[in-house]
């Protein structure tokens, strides 16, 4: 469906901007998620050049963050992450959901790719910075310009249980995961099995493989459809 649906938001006029935006965004993801990363930073970068505000802008740049993470390149990831995080961090006494979450997003990007580049300790610190920006929020949220994200106590502690793996501390993932908060919001469908597989892989680790294979047997029989 991308092709038309890129081709029609082509012909739409300058009001038709924000819309055009978002279907750049989400073929880039599409891109990413699908190894196509030449042409995912095409087009995520087209969608960076033609958002009309920082909040837009800011969801292209978690995309592109993500597809230089996917690709390896960490110290891209990490500063662009780090950099719009910084330029983005609003007062807690006065910011809105919406900024709440956008900034939230880029803290969680920047700690990912932190871990993965052996920084533990800038990995906590944006871990904690997100944990209190979805503090602030108090529950998971729709991100606002955001294509199927979602940002909140969830989002951050299901983070919290990929950094422990990526530490090699499945024992602290598996802690992690037995409280995670309630939600009013779900995270997307992709959201909640990549996190039943990182559980899936603690469990492997400390030889529970009886475990790990009910956590792939529940993912695997999650719906299809819907989010």
């Amino acid at each position: 469906m991308l092709p038309t649906l890129l081709r029609d938001a082509d012909t739409l006029p300058d009001e038709g901007r924000s819309v055009r935006v978002r279907v750049l965004q989400l073929a880039a993801s599409a891109l990413t998620h699908t190894r196509q990363f030449d042409l995912a930073e095409i087009v995520v970068r087209r969608a960076l050049a033609e958002g009309q505000d920082r909040m837009s802008a800011a969801a292209s740049v978690n995309t592109l963050a993500w597809l230089l993470l996917r690709q390896g390149r960490l110290d891209e990831a990490l500063s662009l992450a780090t950099q719009w995080a910084d330029d983005m961090e609003p007062r807690l006494s006065r910011a809105s959901t919406a900024e709440l979450a956008t900034w939230g997003l880029l803290l969680l990007r920047a700690s990912g790719a932190a871990a993965r580049n052996n920084q533990a300790g800038v990995a906590a610190d944006m871990l904690r910075l997100a944990r209190s920006a979805a503090t602030a929020i108090g529950h998971e949220v729709d991100a606002e310009h955001q294509n199927v994200r979602t940002f909140g106590p969830t989002s951050v502690r299901m983070l919290s249980v990929e950094d422990a793996l990526i530490k090699d501390r499945p024992d602290v993932a598996l802690r992690l995961a037995e409280n995670m908060p309630r939600y009013s919001v779900r995270p997307t469908r992709s959201v909640r099995s990549r996190h039943g597989l990182d559980v899936a892989n603690a469990h492997a680790r400390l030889g529970q493989f009886t475990e790990a294979f009910g956590k792939l047997t529940e993912v695997q029989a999650a719906p299809r459809s819907g989010s």
